[in-house]
């Protein structure tokens, strides 16, 4: 990589999004967000506070700017922050020391949620907060510290469950594609990035990845496809098959 290709990959990214769906995921994030703080202070409190969980605005950004990640789906968004939460409140508990116990709470966070599948970036900030929260969560006991974060987790969740889907062009959460009939490419076509940045306009939608990864995908498959079919079908019988074509 040369020093002009280094410099260019700092270049923000083109987004296909249009502006009418980037107001939409604003508008739909910071109601989302007032919507969750009325509800806290709404709800009965008991012997402490119900307080809002700052990791909730990350989420909020996944949850309405990306509904169709699948980082911002609903077993993510939960099971995210609920097993980090309870990793931060383990190292805040068995390390003493607060920065050890930091760098513990995120690194066991991520490593539970890729193990657990429900991989959701903001849930670190989750356990980081754990460890160090403020003295107000830190002299509650470590049930009510994991109650608060559950209930902000479940009322997000019924709150991007109405708003998104609310949206003209969203479906939250998405439905996996088990069972339905999938698109089966046409042959001889091939695809160039004005296609990809086409079919993104389509879509308007932002997506965690950017043009030039997809196009690198599709080539990938393009080669794993070949693959399959050089093993299927031998290079002997696929020139069988032309000839007598």
């Amino acid at each position: 990589m040369n020093i002009a290709t280094f410099l260019a990959s700092f270049k923000p990214h083109a987004s296909q999004t249009s502006t009418a769906e980037k107001l939409r995921s604003g508008l739909a994030g910071g109601i989302a967000i007032l919507l969750l703080t009325l509800a806290l202070h709404a709800l009965p409190q008991a012997r402490f506070p119900l307080l809002i969980v700052a990791s909730m605005a990350a989420s909020a950004t996944l949850l309405y700017a990306t509904p169709h990640s699948p980082l911002a789906q609903p077993w993510n968004l939960v099971g995210g922050h609920l097993v980090s939460a309870l990793a931060g409140l383990a190292c805040s508990a068995l390390i003493a020391d607060p920065t050890l116990a930091a760098g513990a709470a995120v690194g066991s966070a991520i490593l539970l949620m890729e193990l657990l599948s429900c991989l959701h970036p903001p849930s670190a900030a989750t356990a980081l907060m754990m460890v160090l929260g403020s003295s107000q969560l830190h002299d509650m006991n470590w049930q009510w510290a994991f109650a608060i974060v559950a209930v902000n987790v479940g009322i997000s969740l019924l709150l991007a469950l109405v708003i998104n889907n609310l949206l003209p062009g969203r479906r939250y959460p998405m439905h996996a594609l088990q069972g339905q009939t999938r698109p089966k490419p046409a042959p001889f076509i091939t695809l160039e990035q004005t296609d990809i940045e086409l079919a993104l306009q389509q879509m308007n939608s932002e997506i965690d990845v950017s043009q030039e990864v997809l196009a690198e995908i599709y080539k990938l498959a393009l080669q794993q496809a070949q693959i399959r079919i050089d093993r299927e079908f031998p290079r002997v019988q696929q020139s069988k098959i032309k000839t007598r074509q």
